[in-house]
């Protein structure tokens, strides 16, 4: 049984608590940095590593992956924050359906140049590198967060605790989960072509994350609490449910691939 995602987590956990416990008793402010950066990364690590463990029968250095991580959370971030700025002024229905359009679209820039590279060529690979990118969008953008609420509550260590938890929590339901979908989908469509194809099965991918990710954002932002957290956990379910259909089915992929290949050469 696979579980170095069980001791990523676990590990990154302690390791959270205990520097978190250590920077509040010596008030020592030169722990925010690795406290920030522990609660932000731990959770999409661990989730990375779980499908990384799970669906992989490819050749995928992990140098490949580390890079679409780094590269293309920080790339996502940059041109998402960017369209959103220049093109954003509300927190409106239609302007949060913007910032989901934005974001997901944001986030499959790297993803895409893998995509076209024609290496990497199997559903297996794009969810993988669906959920990796996702992940790391989650993590700098999760670190983003926690330091505007630690600057904005004038050093508020409980608020910036909350931010870390909830979207540390939460992140592998929502970016990972989105451009997990999409990745899986557009990959899945090209091994099925032969050749590189945006069909309806592909647009239907990206406009359910879209759709996803603004009712996220819509119950979060426009609701009471009750309401929110209980649409929050509906959108969550469906992103997860959605996401671990197409795993199994790459892992069914993987499986059979040799297989084929093995077939077709007899």
């Amino acid at each position: 049984m696979k579980l170095n995602w069980l001791w990523t987590l676990g590990v990154g956990v302690a390791l959270f608590f205990v520097t978190n416990v250590t920077m509040q008793s010596t008030g020592n402010p030169n722990f925010f940095p690795t406290v920030i950066m522990l609660g932000s990364f731990v959770v999409p690590v661990a989730f990375i590593t779980f499908f990384y463990e799970h669906i992989r029968d490819r050749d995928i250095p992990l140098s490949v992956l580390g890079g679409s991580f780094l590269l293309g959370g920080a790339i996502g971030t940059v041109a998402a924050g960017l369209l959103e700025y220049s093109t954003l002024t509300s927190s409106s229905v239609s302007s949060l359906f913007g910032v989901g359009l934005i974001e997901e679209s944001a986030k499959i820039i790297v993803p895409v140049v893998l995509f076209l590279g024609w290496k990497y060529r199997h559903q297996a690979d794009g969810l993988l590198f669906g959920v990796t990118v996702g992940m790391g969008f989650a993590a700098l953008e999760t670190m983003g967060y926690a330091l505007v609420t630690l600057i904005q509550s004038q050093g508020d260590v409980t608020a910036m605790n909350q931010v870390l938890l909830v979207r540390g929590l939460l992140a592998p339901a929502g970016h990972g989960a989105w451009t997990g979908i999409i990745c899986a989908v557009l990959w899945r469509e090209r091994a099925r072509a032969g050749k590189v194809t945006i069909n309806a099965w592909v647009i239907g991918a990206f406009i359910l994350a879209v759709v996803l990710h603004a009712a996220w954002d819509i119950v979060n932002s426009q609701s009471s609490n009750a309401v929110a957290y209980g649409g929050m956990l509906a959108v969550a379910l469906v992103s997860l449910g959605v996401l671990f259909a197409l795993y199994a089915s790459a892992r069914k992929e993987v499986g059979q691939t040799p297989a084929a290949e093995k077939a077709q050469t007899i």
